[in-house]
Parts: structure tokens; C-alpha cells; sequence
């Protein structure tokens, strides 16, 4: 089987991963998209209790919930103690793990990222990351410009999901910067050919490193004002200058 290499650990990690798992009430339930800042947040969860896992992709940090005990699904309202994935990507461990273990349910994609059944979850907080966001809210989370980096996933999927499920967060995560720190993740405008993955409209909670926004119900321009606040510093003053010329500010 293939094996997916885990992620390198940034220095935001710990940051952003604590940062949201104080939004993570005891008895949730998770969906955690791929990379570092899912996984981030799900070493930061080690103290919760009574956690379920209904997630599109199944990953390694997940057998570690499981194995502390944190995620034994007994508050789940939809499928209890059963943790629901779609499909699985990581290290032989993870693959032994799932293989014949009664605590684990795999369903179709159509099934386990159908919005309404994720909404059936009682607390369904939803992880993803993106590779761009602009000061609307739009997040490309699968190409850079025109060009394809990565599939679609289930992001907007969860994102609706979780925003409709009793007591649910959506929450976007990404670093402020990208290419060794020389370019901003929060941009003016998403690149010309970008993709949209997840439609403003859907996106609820955004976090980086500098704190995190609930972006509904914001007007344009608070919109811009709270998502410059997550920028690095360095770029905040070009960002407001741009969002002024575009009209956002």
C-alpha cells in the first residue's frame, strides 16, 4: 500500500493548533483535512475526552486520538463509537490499525461527505487548510494560479456540514506566508485562474498564526479589516493599500 509521508513540523504549528483546539468543546466531532496544521491540531487535543472522528480522510494523528482514548465516539449522534472515513492515506501503522478493527466504519464519499449526514453530528468541527485566501473570504485550497496542486477533497462538503450541525464550527487554517516567508497566503484578489474551493459564503471561522475571525455575517469591508489582522505584519500595510485601490476598504 501506498504510504504517505507525514508532514514537517512548522514552528506555527503549536500555535494554531492550540489556538483551535480551545474551540473544540469535549464530545465533538472531527473531520481534519491533510498536512501539517490538521495534524497540529490534533497533537493539541490529547487533554479532551469523549471526541468522534467523521472524517473524509482517515490519517495517522486520528490512531493516535483513538489509542489515548481521547476519540472513542461515545458522544457521537450519528454512527456512536463508530469513527467514519471515506478513504485512508498514511504509515503502515495507521493501515494495521484500521485493518478488521471493529471501532471503524468506511462508507462511500457519497455517503460519509453528504452535507446533511455530516450535519447529524452533534459539535461537527471541521479542520481544513487552504493554500490562499482573499480579503473577501474565498479560499483556493487546490491550485496555485491555473495551475492543479492538489484534488478537490470534501472541504466545501465540511465546510456546509459542519456549519449546519447543532453547536458545528468550520474552521479554514493556514500559515500567513508561504515560499520562506516572502509571500502572503492573504492576498488582495485570488490569482488570476484560481480556483475556488470553498465560496466565501461557506466559510465560517479562519485561523493562522496571528489569531483567528468568524467571518459571518461581516460586510466586505470588515471582512478585509479581520483577515489583514491574520496576515503577517509585514504585509498588512501593503494589503490595506491594495484593499483601498480595489475597493474593500
Amino acid at each position: 500500500l501506498f504510504e504517505l509521508t507525514a508532514p514537517a513540523k512548522r514552528e506555527e504549528d503549536e500555535s494554531i493548533g492550540s489556538r483551535i483546539s480551545e474551540m473544540i468543546p469535549n464530545g465533538a466531532t472531527l473531520q481534519l483535512g491533510v498536512g501539517g496544521l490538521p495534524n497540529a491540531v490534533a497533537q493539541s487535543l490529547m487533554n479532551h475526552h469523549s471526541l468522534g472522528i467523521h472524517t473524509e480522510m482517515f490519517v495517522d494523528s486520528m490512531v493516535d486520538l483513538i489509542e489515548a482514548g481521547v476519540a472513542d465516539g461515545s458522544k457521537k449522534t450519528f454512527h456512536p463509537r463508530k469513527a467514519l472515513y471515506a478513504f485512508a492515506a498514511g504509515s503502515r501503522r495507521m493501515y494495521d490499525f484500521l485493518d478488521d478493527n471493529p471501532q471503524i466504519e468506511a462508507h462511500p464519499v457519497s455517503y460519509v461527505n453528504l452535507p446533511s449526514n455530516i450535519a447529524r453530528n452533534n459539535d461537527m468541527i471541521s479542520v481544513n487548510s487552504t493554500l490562499e485566501i482573499d480579503l473577501t473570504g474565498q479560499c483556493c485550497s487546490e491550485s496555485i494560479g491555473s495551475k492543479q496542486f492538489s484534488g478537490t477533497g470534501g472541504q466545501h462538503d465540511y465546510a456546509r456540514g459542519a456549519f449546519d450541525s447543532p453547536g458545528g464550527k468550520s474552521i479554514i487554517a493556514l500559515y500567513s506566508t508561504a515560499k520562506a516567508g516572502q509571500t502572503s497566503r492573504i492576498v488582495p484578489s485570488l490569482e488570476p485562474g484560481a480556483i475556488v474551493t470553498t465560496p466565501r459564503t461557506e466559510v465560517h471561522w479562519v485561523a493562522s498564526e496571528y489569531g483567528m475571525v468568524n467571518l459571518k455575517g461581516l460586510s466586505t469591508r470588515e471582512r478585509a479589516k479581520a483577515l489583514i489582522g491574520l496576515a503577517h505584519p509585514k504585509f498588512r500595510d501593503q494589503l490595506k493599500h491594495e484593499a483601498t485601490l480595489i475597493g474593500h476598504l
